[in-house]
Parts: C-alpha cells; structure tokens; sequence
C-alpha cells in the first residue's frame, strides 16, 4: 500500500504562488496580515491539496516576542555598522527590541545564531554581510533560512542575493563601473585594483564593474591584487604591489576600509597621493571625514539600506529584492596633478 506524504505549508505556498512566511501568515495566524487577496489564495490552494495547519506552528506564530535579531559579518567594519544602524533605528521606532550578533564571516556562526532567534521566537531579522561564493555553505543557510520563515517570523537580507528571503542589494557593479568611467575622464590611465577576497562576490562584482568601465575606454587593469577586505589587507595589498613596481598611477581598491589601509601604506612609503599616485574606494563610510586627502568613492545610502532591510523582515509578503543605487563621489585623492 502507497502511503500519501504529508502535505505541507511549502507545498502550500508554491501552490499558491506566495512565500512560505505569507502561507504561514495566513494559516497559523499572528501580527502580520497579507493582503486579502494573498489570504484567498492561500486558503483556496490549501484547501486543494487538503492542508491541515500545524497547530505547534499557529502556536508560535502567535506567541512571537518583540525582538528582531541582526546578523552582521563584521561590526567593528564602518560598512556594516552603518547599515546595523539603520536596522537598529528603524526597529526602536517600532518599540522593537535588538538583538545584534557579530558572525566574523564564518557561516557555520551565522547558521547556529539564526537558529538560535528562530528558538527564542524572534519575530523577526536582518542578516547583513557581503555575499559569499561557497555553493556548500550557501546551501546550508538557504535551508535555515526556509526554517527561520516556516516559524512564521520575517527575515530580510542586506548584500546576500540568492536566498529565499527579501533582499536588499546596492548596485555594485553599475557604481564601480561609473567610477571607472570618472577617473578615465579625469586623466588616469594605468589602474591597480585592490580586489578583495576571490570568495565574496560583493568584492568581485566591484572589481568586474571596475574592469568593464575601463573597457569602454579602451584600458584594462595593469594589475589586480587580492588581499583582505579590511584596514589591514588593504595595507598588505598595496605593499605587495609596491614590491612589484607595477607602472600605475591610480589605485581602485573595493571597499572604503582597504583604500584607507592602502594610502597608510602609501604614506609610509613616502609616496604622494595623489601627487603620483590617485586612490578610489567604495561605500562612502562615515570616518572618511577624518581622512586625508579626501577620499574619492562610490557612496552609498548605507543606513537607509538598514531601515528597508526592517521594513521588509517586518511587513513580509512575497519575497522581492530591491536594489540601491550608487554614486561616485570625486574627492582629492585622485585630484590629476
């Protein structure tokens, strides 16, 4: 005898054309409620395949406390706390309390403390981090991630396209690609680029974007060099290619944080910037007040990032990604002699 499986709230949702969080919404109730025509839908495919709700599920979804949980790769990195803020000011507008975790860019860390929110019923949350390549990994948290939703609780991700959950994306390629397009209009020729860890796609969209609007000028890097995406890979990056004497003029490293490390290194080595040698970054991080000379960059709006990233963790339907658009920002550091 073939024994029927159980039907179950994905089986639902797909049914339905919805997210597995709206199906939940809708059958096990709580705070949320999709719009009605979201709800006839979900009622009408469940009645089709002869769904019966969880009542553990409806339990829980009932019974969610006030706490959003934020899952940041890197707290002590300008470009993630910038974000984190606007999650956190959003949330205490909502009388919501924070629960904030720093994963170190470990994905085994950042899967535990998901899991860890769904147990404490988290209502919702906001995971941010620059998007890794490890198909492996990759899955491990797409699966926790599908498990935090049929909770019934909200999740939107800053920076990690490719899961089953609201994203909120900046525009990496479109802005580097506008940057290089600057700094050709500007007069530089021969770019180094400071391209990050080969394992986060974020640092590679950056470096592709880079590369495609030299193209259109006819140019091509004279040299790449990988390194951390922090302070400190920056500084190692930019000595190694010191060492090699590359014939550049202008450096593009990917993020904010490396370009800083690189112009430390720089001034260590008693070269000018940008006297004969022009720096570019990437984010427009609030302590480029502080620097000098001004960093030239691509700015994005990093806190408003955080409060839609909220807003969506918080108000769910289906699943949408929503990309932020960047800005080149010329400053003195690639000022042409």
């Amino acid at each position: 005898m073939n024994l029927r499986a159980p039907v179950t709230l994905l089986d639902v949702a797909q049914r339905a054309g919805v997210s597995v969080a709206t199906a939940s919404r809708v059958l096990n109730g709580g705070d949320r409620v999709p719009r009605p025509e979201l709800q006839e839908r979900v009622k009408a495919a469940a009645d089709e395949l002869g769904y019966t709700p969880n009542a553990q599920a409806q339990a829980l979804a009932k019974s969610s406390t006030n706490v959003v949980g934020i899952l940041v790769h890197d707290i002590e990195d300008p470009y993630f706390a910038a974000i984190a803020n606007g999650v956190m000011r959003a949330a205490d507008e909502r009388n919501l309390l924070v629960m904030m975790a720093s994963t170190f860019r470990d994905s085994d860390r950042e899967i535990a403390y998901l899991s860890s929110l769904r147990a404490q019923r988290a209502r919702a949350a906001v995971m941010i981090g620059s998007r890794r390549t490890d198909a492996e990994s990759l899955s491990r948290t797409a699966s926790e991630v599908e498990n935090f939703l049929n909770s019934g609780a909200g999740l939107a991700l800053v920076s990690q396209s490719g899961m089953p959950a609201h994203t909120v994306e900046p525009d990496n390629r479109t802005g580097s690609a506008d940057l290089a397009r600057a700094l050709v209009a500007l007069g530089w020729r021969k770019f180094a680029v400071l391209g990050g860890p080969e394992t986060l796609a974020t640092a590679r969209d950056r470096r592709a974007g880079f590369v495609e609007g030299l193209a259109e000028a006819g140019l091509q890097p004279v040299a790449i060099q990988s390194g951390d995406f922090t302070r400190d890979g920056g500084y190692a990056a930019a000595e190694q290619l010191l060492d090699r004497q590359a014939d550049v003029d202008c450096l593009f490293a990917v993020n904010d944080v490396m370009a800083v490390g690189a112009m430390s290194a720089l001034r260590t080595r008693g070269v000018d910037v940008p006297g004969k040698l022009g720096v570019a970054g990437f984010d427009d991080i609030a302590t480029l007040r502080d620097v000098w000379p001004g960093l030239t960059t691509v700015r994005l709006p990093l806190e408003q990032m955080g409060r839609r990233a909220l807003e969506l963790a918080i108000e769910g339907g289906d699943v949408t990604t929503e990309t932020f658009k960047a800005e080149v920002v010329l400053r003195e550091s690639t000022a042409k002699p």
